[in-house]
């Protein structure tokens, strides 16, 4: 499905990612392989990050939110190794453990104000 926007809630153990337009929406749930928080190995962290850009590809803006540092992890993460996904992600906010309806929501308003401050007609 190609989206024009994106949202992502993710932490130590799991990300949402929720791609939008208009019309439509998709969210997939991808866990990561590591079981234990302050276990996982880098390499896991990899592979998490890696699944979730991939999951990301197409997508024009991408919002990150999440609990904690992970999604700040994530975005520099991509940076050094999906630059096209790093540049769709236009901001990181703090989130507690929002329903999937509830982050459409908050992207959805998120992306109206950003698309406006940016002179994009093309809002969510």
């Amino acid at each position: 499905m190609t989206t024009f926007h994106a949202v992502v809630w993710i932490d130590q153990s799991e990300a949402h990612v929720l791609m939008f337009d208009r019309e439509h929406m998709q969210a997939q749930r991808i866990k990561s392989r590591t079981h234990h928080k302050h276990q996982g190995k880098a390499d896991d962290s990899v592979v998490f990050f890696a699944d979730v850009a991939r999951a990301l590809a197409g997508s024009h803006e991408v919002l990150l939110t999440g609990p904690g540092l992970v999604r700040n992890q994530l975005r520099d993460w991509c940076t050094s190794h999906l630059p096209a996904v790093a540049d769709a992600i236009v901001d990181s906010v703090a989130a507690d453990h929002p329903s999937d309806a509830q982050l459409v929501a908050l992207a959805r308003q998120y992306f109206r104000k950003f698309d406006a401050m940016a002179g994009d007609p093309a809002s969510a």
